[in-house]
């Protein structure tokens, strides 16, 4: 199955794409080329390799939050969602049928949402789902989506193709917990800011006072953690190098506690924004519960990916108030992800330089995040579709989010490069001068609603 280099760069006919990886990047790949009339050939090695964070063989699965980000155009990753929904985006469309209550967050029952993707992607008639792993890469054109969980095999074969080590960092999940065993007379429901779904309110909040605060992080940041591997410890100057081999928002809870002694109730902890009844004084910090399944029999704890050992998470978690009898359905762990140096090895159609024929997406090229996983995903789709023709990808405009994500992932500086997510200091800063950083969100936001009528309008011209 391997591809030479006279397969990477020939630009003859193709009978189909291959499509490695059934994840978000990949599904969505998957879908946008079979839309436009491709055959695709969808690879995914669950259930019959699975990793160390997948839990099913779905494609598509959440292996950390159940969210997706706001849903808000005046934040960047609700901008890039909007984008995505404009663009007929497969996976944010499931993700809206599947979605639960989470403020204005899009968060989704991450059960429900992996299994619409499988069927909605199996039953399209051009896609040909094949369940193997892929240890080459195989001739003809391809699209790159492994994810950051890629197979030993194919990551020794990459990083020959990539002619460069590839590069790492550690990934954290966060606690779930089933909802029939939180105190409800100690925590209580409310939305941050009253931006919920729900009368109620979304989330449910576990509130400290100052004394059981102190008590938890002095226990928390003291407990025993699970050790990396001899090999794991020599990346990025390994533990010694502290939080640095951690990409930054994705730092373990107990990493974070330790930078200071407020770090959490400043950070996921903070108690800003809350309403409380007149039983609760003044908390001092508040850990907020997700709901992560359609039922609302299963909640996740937000912003506590850990890497502490199991019967630690159940002695230290138990300590929050309304957890003390918690169940534990998953707990936390950390996994190492793998990318490769995307703006030294990528064109921004998202094409390797030394060989068009390969098309890279999602978390192995450096984007962050469960939308920027399906928007590049999308895009690399469309690329997939310009090349049998011999037509030239069109390029997303950097006024748009994706676009902008996609400039980044193709123009940092490869010596200084780390994963990105959405964000709006990516965007192309045309609106300088006296304006508020809300007004020039505002004015990027209108600049990126023009810029996709014209991006689709040029798209479709090319189909």
């Amino acid at each position: 199955m391997v591809q030479s280099e006279k397969d990477m760069t020939d630009h003859t006919f193709f009978e189909h794409v291959s499509v490695i990886g059934g994840g978000l990047a990949g599904s969505e790949a998957a879908w946008q080329a079979a839309q436009d009339g491709l055959k695709v050939h969808l690879y995914e090695m669950r259930p019959c390799i699975t990793t160390s964070a997948h839990q099913t063989g779905n494609l598509a699965e959440l292996i950390c939050s159940n969210s997706l980000g706001s849903t808000l155009t005046d934040r960047a990753n609700g901008l890039l969602l909007d984008e995505l929904s404009d663009l007929n985006s497969l996976l944010a469309e499931c993700a809206f049928q599947t979605r639960v209550p989470g403020g204005s967050a899009l968060a989704v029952d991450r059960n429900a949402f992996s299994e619409l993707v499988t069927r909605r992607v199996t039953a399209h008639p051009n896609i040909t789902l094949i369940r193997e792993e892929v240890k080459e890469i195989p001739p003809g054109l391809v699209i790159l989506a492994s994810g950051p969980l890629t197979s030993d095999t194919l990551s020794s074969h990459l990083s020959e193709i990539a002619k460069r080590e590839n590069l790492y960092f550690f990934d954290a999940l966060a606690p779930i917990i089933a909802a029939d065993s939180i105190d409800m007379n100690i925590a209580f429901r409310a939305s941050r800011y009253d931006r919920g779904t729900l009368p109620e309110g979304d989330y449910i909040n576990c509130p400290f006072t100052k004394d059981q605060y102190l008590l938890f992080i002095q226990e928390l940041v003291n407990a025993r953690r699970i050790p990396f591997k001899a090999d794991e410890m020599l990346i990025e100057g390994g533990v010694k190098a502290g939080a640095k081999f951690f990409f930054e928002r994705c730092v373990p809870v107990e990493v974070m506690a330790g930078y200071s002694e407020d770090s959490l109730a400043y950070g996921p902890m903070k108690p800003f924004g809350l309403k409380y009844s007149s039983t609760i004084q003044n908390p001092y910090a508040i850990l907020q519960l997700r709901q992560d399944d359609l039922a609302g029999e299963l909640y996740n704890m937000v912003g506590f990916q850990t890497n502490l050992a199991f019967p630690e998470q159940e002695r230290v978690f138990r300590m929050i108030p309304g957890l003390q009898n918690a169940r534990f359905v998953r707990f936390g762990q950390m996994h190492r992800n793998t990318y490769i140096n995307a703006p030294h090895l990528l064109l921004p159609s998202l094409q390797f330089k030394d060989y068009p024929n390969l098309i890279g997406a999602g978390q192995v090229i450096g984007a962050e995040g469960y939308l920027g996983n399906i928007a590049t995903g999308w895009y690399a789709g469309i690329t997939a579709c310009h090349l049998p023709n011999g037509k030239t990808p069109v390029t997303a405009p950097r006024t748009m989010m994706l676009g902008a994500l996609i400039h980044y992932l193709t123009h940092a500086d490869p010596h200084h490069f780390q994963p990105m997510k959405a964000n709006f200091g990516l965007l192309y800063n045309e609106f300088a001068g006296k304006l508020s950083r809300q007004e020039k969100i505002q004015a990027a936001v209108e600049k990126s609603k023009h810029s996709r009528k014209e991006f689709l309008q040029k798209i479709q011209l090319q189909q």
